[in-house]
C-alpha cells in the first residue's frame, strides 16, 4: 500500500550509497545474494528467541536488498538479477515466521502457520500476474524502478517489513499480529485476482 509512495523517498539515498559501492569487485547480484545471507540469520535468531539480533538482521537484509537495486540500476537492469532478487525475497519472507514459530510453537503455531498461508495467496497473485503482465508489456509508472511488474496491494513490502519489526519488538504479540495481518494478506490477495483478471481480460481483447 505504502510502497509507490515510500520508494521514491528513499531512492535518493540508496542511490548515494550505491555510488560509493559501484567498485569492479561489487556486483548487484553479490549485494543481494549477502543481504540474503545476513538476512538467514533471522532464523536461528528468533529460534532461540534472540530477538534483538533478529530485528538487526532483518533491517541488514532489507537494506542490501535496497542497494541491489539501486546498483543495478547503475549498471543496466537484468532479468537474471530481478528474479534472484525476488526470489530470495520470497524465501526470506517466509523463513521469518517460520522463525516466531519455532521460538514459541504453542504459541506461535497456528498463528504463524495462517500467516504463511496468507503469504502463498499474495505471492502467486503477484507472481502470476507479473508473468503475464510481462507478455503484454504493461506499463507500470508507480514502480517504474523495478525489473518487472509489481502488483500493488494493502500489503505490500512495507507493510510486511513493519510486522516482522514490530513483531521483534513485541515478540509476545506475534500471534495476534499475525492472525490479523494474515486476513489483511487475504484481502490483498482477492483485490489482486480481481483486478488483475479484469485488466488481462481488457489487454487480450485488443
Amino acid at each position: 500500500m505504502f510502497d509507490s509512495y515510500l520508494h521514491p523517498r528513499i531512492k535518493p539515498m540508496l542511490e548515494r550509497l550505491a555510488f560509493r559501492l559501484d567498485k569492479p569487485a561489487i556486483t548487484p547480484d553479490g549485494l543481494t545474494l549477502f543481504g540474503f545471507a545476513i538476512g538467514v540469520l533471522a532464523l536461528p535468531f528468533l529460534a532461540l528467541q534472540w530477538y534483538g539480533a533478529a530485528l538487526a538482521a532483518i533491517v541488514i537484509n532489507r537494506l542490501f536488498d535496497g542497494l541491489d537495486g539501486a546498483l543495478a540500476r547503475r549498471r543496466g537492469l537484468s532479468d537474471a538479477g530481478g528474479f534472484l532478487d525476488i526470489a530470495l525475497d520470497f524465501l526470506f519472507y517466509a523463513l521469518v515466521p517460520f522463525g516466531f514459530i519455532l521460538a514459541d510453537p504453542a504459541q506461535n503455531a497456528l498463528a504463524g502457520a495462517w500467516l504463511l498461508f496468507a503469504f502463498i495467496g499474495t505471492g502467486s497473485s503477484f507472481l502470476a500476474f507479473a508473468a503475464v503482465a510481462q507478455k503484454y508489456q504493461l506499463a507500470n509508472p508507480g514502480y517504474a524502478h523495478k525489473s518487472f511488474y509489481y502488483l500493488g496491494g494493502l500489503t505490500e513490502g512495507a507493510e510486511t517489513i513493519a510486522l516482522f519489526v514490530l513483531s521483534c519488538l513485541l515478540p509476545q504479540w506475534f500471534a495476534w499480529f499475525a492472525w490479523i495481518f494474515g486476513a489483511l494478506c487475504w484481502m490483498t490477495t482477492f483485490t489482486r485476482v480481481w483486478s488483475g483478471y479484469q485488466t488481462l481480460s481488457r489487454v487480450g481483447k485488443r
